[in-house]
């Protein structure tokens, strides 16, 4: 799309770099999003949820408005399911009763499956803007620094493509390779415990024996934001469009070995029938059911990092989404984040134009960084305190004690 600003290559086509493209291009730059992903993503699977894709989020208010810029409103509702209460409960592993503990009845959350989210966005972009297939290689800024360029790798062809624009966006996640460039000394923290996520699909089951259980155990269920507590650990649990049940269970253990570079894990046979048995020890009978019903869950190791001291280096890169603040997700932050970075990195781009680049990096820096460190914080603390590693009784266990909870400055 012809532009009026610059050029931004956008590395990154996640929710966060996708919602960077909207926003930059309704500020009018030219935009290519480079994504390794060799094709976009698509409504998940009804028989596997083994893909860091196939899990739940949650959109607070604030995000929901900012989404309706580049999306239709309409098109988010009916792609999403209404979280207006926020609830937490404690569960006695010994008699597997639970009472409330919490009660929030004007949370006004919409929760999300990832895929939809994602090709939500996806498809309200103008064509061409995503290369598909292209893995992020290097980048090097002009001697000047005029201009940033980019290398990747074509997948299809394994051939070496560069790419010159005006400024990179870093949205390649919490293990950003551009991020270590300029904090190579920045290590991810690893939290203690790691989650066990999945996602039942009980379309043609709704009067099963299993989803009735659920809904007599937990009878909110439809429209509520689930967090049950039990001795050293949590589950959450809320309902998703098309008759979907999203779960997490934290477990806190040793940190795991891992290949690569991903934070999420498969699992053996035998690591399942652990976490099946240890399901039927802690939760009452009907969430250790829906536990062992779900095809293919799957572990996300847990990790955060400090906040960190810049998110913009020579006017010409920046850093977004989980590349500018890797944190844990029990402030339901990591794409709440994404999508107020973008839109704030947008506006300041809109303002002040390709001459104004610099200045509007130490904007936006100047606009996020104290939101996002205070959240990530907060966040941290919330997810020890609900698995026993910090006094539970410091903490405001409802979402809206975290920082900026009704809605983070978007301007200076």
């Amino acid at each position: 799309m012809e532009g009026t600003g610059g050029k931004a290559i956008v590395v990154g086509g996640s929710i966060a770099g996708l919602s960077c493209a909207h926003a930059l291009v309704s500020a009018r730059w030219d935009v290519a999003v480079i994504e390794k992903s060799t094709a976009p993503s698509t409504t998940p699977s009804r028989t596997c949820s083994r893909s860091p894709t196939g899990a739940g989020l949650g959109l607070d208010p604030q995000s929901q408005e900012i989404l309706g810029r580049w999306i239709s409103h309409s098109q988010l509702r009916q792609a999403t399911f209404p979280l207006s209460l926020d609830l937490n409960i404690m569960t006695d592993s010994g008699c597997k009763r639970s009472k409330t503990v919490t009660r929030d009845g004007n949370f006004n959350f919409l929760a999300a499956h990832w895929a939809d989210l994602h090709s939500l966005l996806y498809e309200a972009l103008p064509p061409g803007l995503i290369l598909w297939g292209h893995q992020f290689i290097s980048f090097q800024t002009h001697k000047d620094k005029s201009t940033v360029r980019v290398t990747c790798r074509v997948a299809k062809t394994g051939e070496i493509v560069e790419i010159e624009g005006d400024l990179l966006v870093a949205a390649d996640g919490c293990l950003s390779a551009i991020r270590q460039n300029f904090l190579p000394n920045l290590k991810l923290r690893y939290s203690g415990y790691c989650a066990w996520r999945g996602v039942l699909d009980f379309s043609g089951k709704e009067n099963s024996d299993l989803i009735v259980g659920m809904r007599e155990a937990y009878p909110e269920l439809g429209n509520c934001l689930y967090f049950d507590l039990a001795c050293n650990t949590h589950a959450v649990l809320y309902e998703l469009k098309d008759k979907r049940l999203n779960w997490i269970w934290y477990v806190n253990q040793p940190e795991p070995k891992t290949e690569g570079t991903s934070v999420t894990m498969k699992v053996s046979k035998d690591a399942l029938h652990s976490m099946h048995e240890e399901a039927d020890k802690v939760w009452v009978s009907q969430l250790a059911s829906l536990m062992q019903e779900t095809t293919d869950p799957f572990i996300n190791i847990i990790y955060d990092s400090d906040p960190l001291p810049r998110l913009q280096w020579e006017g010409k890169i920046v850093l977004i989404g989980d590349a500018a603040h890797p944190t844990t997700p029990h402030g339901l932050r990591s794409t709440n984040m994404s999508v107020v970075d973008a839109y704030v990195l947008g506006k300041c781009l809109e303002r002040n134009g390709l001459e104004g680049l610099e200045k509007a990096l130490e904007e936006y820096q100047t606009i996020r960084l104290p939101v996002v460190s205070e959240q990530v914080l907060h966040a941290r603390k919330l997810g020890r305190a609900k698995q026993g590693l910090n006094l539970l009784g410091e903490m405001q266990l409802e979402q809206r004690g975290m920082p900026y909870f009704d809605g983070a400055p978007t301007y200076l």
